[in-house]
């Protein structure tokens, strides 16, 4: 899905892949709208890439808004509106995939069926794992921050500074646990050469309809603008 997002640039078929994704994700008992809400700072950069762009690329077309250096035109914001919503279509599976999967098992298949090293692999593991750490330690600096008086009655401006102070923070935390863990597994020989590993992957007929299905959703939205007759790919 990842792949088809990429080869693509029009409204129509980004659009309409990003909407059959959450539809997707609805069938599977997913809320796309909490898991975008979880992990907002994935939408908040997604629509701010958008804004940016339509701001910054060429201006054609009629003129929507035009205010000093603030100018959008109907094919700037176009522009802008195609890339917020892929953004969001990327975002989502990786972000179903991190929610719904243990890391051990993915690891497992990125050493094993990927065949990928295993050096990468122990990385990859160790982030997913600390993602759900990184969200639970940004809700304890902000219950500390709370519990000190700030925030409570700021103003935008005075929140947003500590917004940024409390980013700042988690930044520093996680350099630092990251720094810990890579020389703990240095330490431990991992990624040292080759090794063994106690699950072997198994794959089911459920796993071949999950694939089906996220090519289905390319193949529909792809279809879609090309049958409205606005499908662009990305070397064009």
């Amino acid at each position: 899905m990842t792949i088809g997002l990429l080869l693509v640039k029009d409204w129509v078929s980004v659009g309409s892949i990003f909407l059959l994704e959450l539809v997707a994700l609805r069938l599977l008992g997913l809320n796309p709208l909490k898991l975008l809400g979880t992990f907002w700072p994935i939408l908040f950069a997604a629509l701010l890439s958008g804004w940016s762009t339509s701001l910054l690329v060429e201006k054609t077309g009629e003129t929507l808004i035009h205010w000093g250096v603030l100018w959008i035109t109907t094919d700037s914001l176009t522009v802008g509106v195609t890339l917020a919503l892929r953004g969001l279509a990327l975002a989502l599976p990786g972000l179903m995939l991190i929610t719904t999967t243990d890391p051990t098992d993915i690891a497992d298949s990125l050493a094993q069926t990927a065949k990928l090293p295993a050096r990468f692999v122990l990385a990859a593991l160790a982030s997913l794992r600390l993602v759900g750490l990184m969200m639970s330690e940004w809700n304890v600096l902000g219950q500390a921050r709370r519990a000190r008086g700030l925030g409570s009655q700021d103003s935008l401006w005075q929140r947003l500074k500590t917004l940024v102070g409390q980013t700042f923070a988690l930044l520093v935390q996680a350099i630092r646990r990251g720094t810990r863990l890579a020389t703990t597994m240095e330490a431990r020989g991992f990624g040292s050469g080759k090794r063994t590993w106690a699950r072997v992957p198994t794959y089911s007929r459920a796993d071949l309809w999950f694939f089906v299905g996220a090519l289905a959703i390319c193949a529909a939205g792809i279809g879609l603008s090309a049958t409205a007759g606005t499908l662009l790919w990305m070397w064009q």
